[in-house]
């Protein structure tokens, strides 16, 4: 395993060819309304790290290039993929139009979720994450083919956007042939 100091992980500034090295995943990314700069920072470096092919930026959550932004991804929003969109809903639609075969998942608590390591993950994915308060919007979740969800066994109820999005990540990679 590669161990870097803080120094060597903050300056990493990959070559052309190292990034189309990189096996992406057809793994997409939906970011419904984030807020939090620095949430929006973390998951472009978890999307690089599971081998992601983009993500969409929708709504009201900013854009690179943003200081924030750049410093919680440490700069991996330069070579992850990404695109805004107006609406996640407008994402949603785009993947389906684009793959008739990728399957959407929201990672969300709802009525209709299950255990998120109870579902069988497929690529090509979409997964559809939420505002930090209100998470994904309904519209979207009734787009969706499955809503999965991360136990609660404590008094809070939520965990941060960015940590459910890395455990639900590594659970779909993890699932993988």
């Amino acid at each position: 395993m590669l161990k870097l100091n803080a120094q060597e992980l903050r300056n990493t500034e990959p070559t052309q060819e190292q990034v189309k090295a990189v096996k992406r995943r057809p793994i997409y990314i939906i970011l419904d309304n984030v807020l939090d700069t620095y949430n929006v920072g973390s998951i472009f470096r978890l999307a690089d790290a599971v081998g992601a092919q983009k993500i969409y930026l929708c709504g009201e959550t900013l854009t690179p290039p943003n200081p924030r932004i750049k410093k919680a991804s440490i700069s991996t929003w330069k070579w992850i993929e990404w695109e805004y969109i107006p609406t996640a809903y407008e994402a949603v639609v785009k993947l389906k139009n684009q793959n008739s075969k990728i399957k959407i998942v929201a990672a969300e608590q709802d009525k209709r979720s299950i255990e998120f390591d109870k579902y069988k993950y497929q690529l090509p994915l979409g997964l559809v994450v939420g505002n930090e308060s209100f998470g994904v919007s309904k519209e979207v979740l009734d787009k969706c083919d499955a809503i999965v969800e991360l136990p609660m066994y404590g008094i809070n109820k939520s965990l941060n956007v960015m940590v459910s999005t890395g455990i639900v990540l590594y659970e779909i990679i993890k699932c993988l042939p």
